[in-house]
């Protein structure tokens, strides 16, 4: 009976481990105990991560985002005290563009009437190093409220796309995109091109309706463009993500974004998920894979504090082109890490 006892332990340890037992090829969400706004960027073999912390700017750096709990860590860069960007850091994102590495990101000075965009530059080419510089305010000429930008390229063109006001007062978030001349320089006047009307948008069940868009993030298939966003207050269960589709060429034209009339993920009460949103989306390792990357409560009510813990399921796509992000998976669920490079 030991005998037999121990092979099935044996057994038990191939199935959830790689070559040598060191490789974890499963996991359950969530990732981390907590962290909102996820985001990760592959480069060289490695994902680099990063997400909200509110007082400062830490990176982590893995072989697999399964083992993000002891993943190597290093804060890259803490603001100064007495500014305008020295509070309330919000949706960090790690970029590696044209050779050189990029975080942006939203802060204030304690007064949310301030958050603007902020962006750091590191051109030592190893982002986990102290090389970091504060490059300043990204901002268009109107330079109003912004948080949660979110950077890309699409046919050479550097863009980027956030929520903001329209004007000066917290009445409703709206998402805006314009042109980059540069990674840390932005181009132009901003165009809205999404404001939050449909009933799943501005849900918030025991108070008034919340007006708000916000977390854009780029996605494409090869062909089609998307912007998925979130839309509802971040602080109800109802928080969810819609979906923009462009129908025409020129991504500065507000006429040529499409919004879905239905979300396109959502709570799931059935799984023990509440709030999934403020997402972004990474490639597997051997570049065969879509994955989406989340913040989501695992109970009701747990709001927009510390509990928003970061979870991460693949993606599929519907035949008409759309992506498919299916169903927030329970934590119980043993899902297999994203496919590796052979």
């Amino acid at each position: 009976m030991k005998r037999s006892l121990k092979i099935i332990l044996v057994l038990s340890l191939v199935m959830f481990c790689g070559t040598g037992f060191g490789q974890q090829k499963t996991f359950t969400n969530p990732l981390l105990p907590s962290g909102a706004d996820p985001y990760s960027t592959y480069h060289d073999g490695y994902y680099y991560y990063i997400h909200t912390l509110q007082n400062q700017l830490v990176l982590w750096k893995t072989k697999n985002l399964a083992d993000l709990k002891t993943a190597e860590k290093t804060t890259i860069w803490t603001p100064p005290k007495n500014t305008m960007y020295s509070k309330e850091l919000w949706a960090p994102e790690v970029h590696m563009i044209d050779g050189n590495w990029y975080v942006y990101f939203a802060a204030d000075n304690g007064d949310n009437n301030n958050h603007r965009m902020y962006v750091l530059e590191n051109t030592s080419g190893d982002p986990m190093n102290d090389s970091w510089k504060f490059k300043g305010k990204l901002a268009t000429p109107s330079d109003k409220w912004a948080i949660d930008g979110n950077v890309f390229k699409h046919k050479g063109q550097l863009y980027m796309i956030w929520s903001g006001w329209e004007g000066d007062e917290n009445g409703r978030q709206d998402l805006f995109i314009s042109k980059m001349k540069n990674p840390t320089t932005m181009e132009g006047k901003r165009q809205k091109i999404a404001t939050p009307t449909y009933d799943w948008e501005t849900r918030w069940e025991g108070g008034p309706h919340v007006l708000v868009n916000e977390g854009p993030q780029f996605l494409s298939n090869g062909k089609e463009v998307f912007i998925v966003f979130s839309g509802s207050g971040c602080w109800t269960d109802f928080y969810t993500l819609g979906l923009l589709q462009l129908k025409g060429k020129d991504l500065m034209d507000p006429k040529n974004w499409e919004k879905h009339k239905k979300p396109i993920f959502a709570w799931s009460k059935e799984n023990g998920v509440y709030a999934p949103g403020h997402n972004s989306f990474f490639k597997s390792p051997d570049g065969k894979e879509d994955w989406i990357l989340y913040h989501a409560n695992d109970n009701s009510g747990d709001g927009c504090g510390g509990k928003r813990s970061p979870r991460m399921q693949k993606i599929s796509w519907n035949k008409d082109g759309t992506p498919n992000l299916g169903t927030p998976v329970s934590t119980k669920t043993i899902l297999e890490i994203p496919s590796e490079e052979k």
